[in-house]
């Protein structure tokens, strides 16, 4: 008996902590950036801030970047969680195994966990890798 309510116990308090859906806002727009947060010869780090999404309590950060802005053919992502409680979501998303002296353009967008998109998309940007 100490077993099964030490399992009910265990999973109540594992579920508490699962963040709840909030209501989606009716417009996502990008109020911050993007921006360059760190560019090493390898990796990039790009970051923006957006309003609160809302929806599911997991979003990705999204970035899709290429060395030709009209073919932005890579494509990288960063699981976040909303915290429901501020208006505004901060998106950070790491970019690898990027070459050395070479420029490459980006645009970034943000989605839910199941894939569905937040309707925001950046302007193409660019940097270059040092």
């Amino acid at each position: 008996m100490k077993c099964l309510f030490l399992l009910i116990a265990v999973a109540v308090g594992v579920l508490a902590q699962e963040s709840p859906t909030t209501a989606k806002a009716a417009r996502v727009r990008i109020i911050q950036g993007p921006e360059i947060e760190l560019a090493k010869e390898n990796l990039t780090i790009i970051r923006w801030t957006t309003n609160n999404p809302g929806g599911s309590p997991v979003h990705y950060g999204v970035v899709h970047y290429g060395t030709d802005p009209k073919y932005l053919s890579q494509t990288a992502k960063n699981p976040i969680r909303l915290n429901p409680n501020r208006p505004s979501t901060l998106f950070r998303v790491r970019m690898d195994d990027l070459r050395p002296r070479t420029t490459y353009y980006y645009t970034v967008d943000s989605m839910e966990a199941t894939g569905e998109g937040d309707g925001v998309k950046s302007t193409i940007k660019q940097f270059t890798t040092p």
